[in-house]
């Protein structure tokens, strides 16, 4: 058999065992969440049902400032469609989170990783069940990151106005973008002249324009402010407050929303009131001993492998388990492994990609570190869930992508290197990361009595 017939030939089983592997785990997850019965909504799943059932009753589009309005709207028209059903919301998020895969391959090919490291990003990042079961829950995280990936991929296309839409309906869908979409201009300035090179950029500001401009405007009627939804002094003081290296231990978030609330009429002066508690309370602490708490917790539940499927799963209430999936316990275990396995390998090999990364940074790149540095200071302070760490996800299963192939390969990759030093170096990073992910609850002490 000549090379060009075998390569083929293994290209074909690859695809066969991605496949299969695919369907074992979309099986394996739907089992669990129907099998015995649906799984119970949980926190904001059953604010965005309820309000997007409001919705179709007729009543507020964007009844609230802490919730942006974008996942009820979207499961209002599917429900207006296919009736109300959360399996079709369910399948529609499924559909998108196929797509973030094949995005993530496209960014990652075009950031210069190879066809191999591309193909192996994506399956790492589809093939992970505590990524996968992202598109079961009501929650906005899978539109919102199909959005951002798409908004990406079309800035490095130059199509700015389509791009400035999808930022748009990021903005809409979670306030993560809020103050960091303007970096996201940058993939559109190119060396040209001056007002040539800024015409892409007020093409993309058209676009986010025309998509926000109705939220605009009612924030501007409803407070005398154009706001989206402003939750940041809510969740400043709810992380502060934390006590916890997982969530869901004695959660604060659902304790505190009804004071934060009921504090005051407007979102001025509830933030008003919530930032004056946060002032007092950094001050009776000390910015350092603030400081030193915050960075011995909230990575933990940051990085945490208790993912939001772990959660959900049957478990001891003690440890953060909701147990609202009612899967038998083999079930349980075997998603619990997988969970733990895919995580671990991802944090791990993304490490060892970070280092070993050889080629100059582009634009593209440099958004990236931007847009992880930007995260990683933001979850510092405010409350954390382990579910927040998705945005990063894609990026991790690139370089954890392009560090396995290296590695399958035994010599280096187009895009990354192998010496002791960067080897020494992901090392130290990838037990890091494992440490964070891990020994949170044995350092918490959890359940221990």
């Amino acid at each position: 058999m000549n090379t060009a017939a075998a390569t083929a030939r293994r290209r074909r089983v690859l695809a066969a065992a991605f496949v299969a592997a695919f369907a074992l785990s979309q099986a394996l997850l739907w089992y669990a969440y129907y099998g015995a019965g649906a799984k119970a909504l949980i926190g904001d799943e059953l604010t965005y049902q309820q309000t997007a059932l409001s919705i179709l009753a007729g009543g507020a589009w964007m009844p609230g400032t802490i919730w942006p309005p974008l996942q009820p709207l979207l499961l209002a028209a599917v429900y207006a469609l296919c009736g109300v059903h959360v399996l079709a919301a369910q399948l529609l998020q499924t559909l998108l989170f196929i797509a973030c895969g094949a995005l993530l391959r496209d960014l990652w090919r075009r950031l210069g990783g190879s066809v191999a490291a591309a193909n192996t990003a994506a399956a790492l990042f589809l093939l992970d069940p505590g990524i996968a079961a992202y598109a079961h829950w009501l929650w906005p995280e899978i539109p919102h990151l199909f959005l951002l990936l798409g908004a990406l991929a079309l800035l490095l296309r130059a199509r700015a106005f389509a791009a400035g839409l999808c930022v748009g309906l990021a903005l809409l869908a979670k306030s993560l973008l809020s103050p960091f979409w303007p970096v996201l201009a940058w993939l559109l300035v190119r060396g040209e002249r001056p007002l040539a090179g800024l015409r892409p950029v007020v093409i993309f500001l058209l676009g986010i324009g025309l998509v926000t401009a109705p939220a605009l405007l009612h924030g501007w009627r409803e407070y005398g402010k154009p706001m989206i939804a402003d939750s940041s002094i809510y969740n400043l003081w709810v992380g502060l407050n934390d006590h916890w290296r997982s969530d869901y231990v004695e959660d604060m978030g659902g304790r505190t929303l009804p004071g934060f609330l009921a504090s005051a009429d407007t979102p001025q002066a509830r933030n008003a009131i919530y930032l004056a508690k946060v002032r007092a309370l950094v001050a009776e602490r000390g910015v350092v001993d603030v400081a030193m708490a915050q960075l011995g917790r909230q990575y933990f539940r940051l990085f945490s492998a208790k993912t939001p499927l772990v959660s959900q799963l049957p478990g001891p209430a003690c440890a953060g388990h909701l147990s609202v999936y009612t899967s038998s316990p083999v079930l349980t275990r075997v998603l619990t492994w997988a969970n733990d396995a895919f995580h671990a390998l991802i944090l791990a090999t993304a490490a060892f990609g970070i280092a070993a990364w050889r080629r100059r940074p582009d634009r593209l790149l440099l958004v990236l570190a931007l847009f992880a540095g930007y995260q990683l200071a933001l979850f510092a302070l405010i409350h954390v869930k382990a579910r927040f760490l998705l945005p990063l996800l894609p990026f991790l299963c690139g370089f954890a992508g392009s560090f396995l192939v290296t590695l399958r390969r035994r010599g280096d990759d187009e895009a990354t290197t192998m010496t002791p030093l960067r080897l020494g170096i992901g090392a130290a990073l990838a037990a890091v990361l494992l440490f964070l992910a891990f020994a949170g609850p044995a350092l918490d002490r959890l359940c221990a009595g």
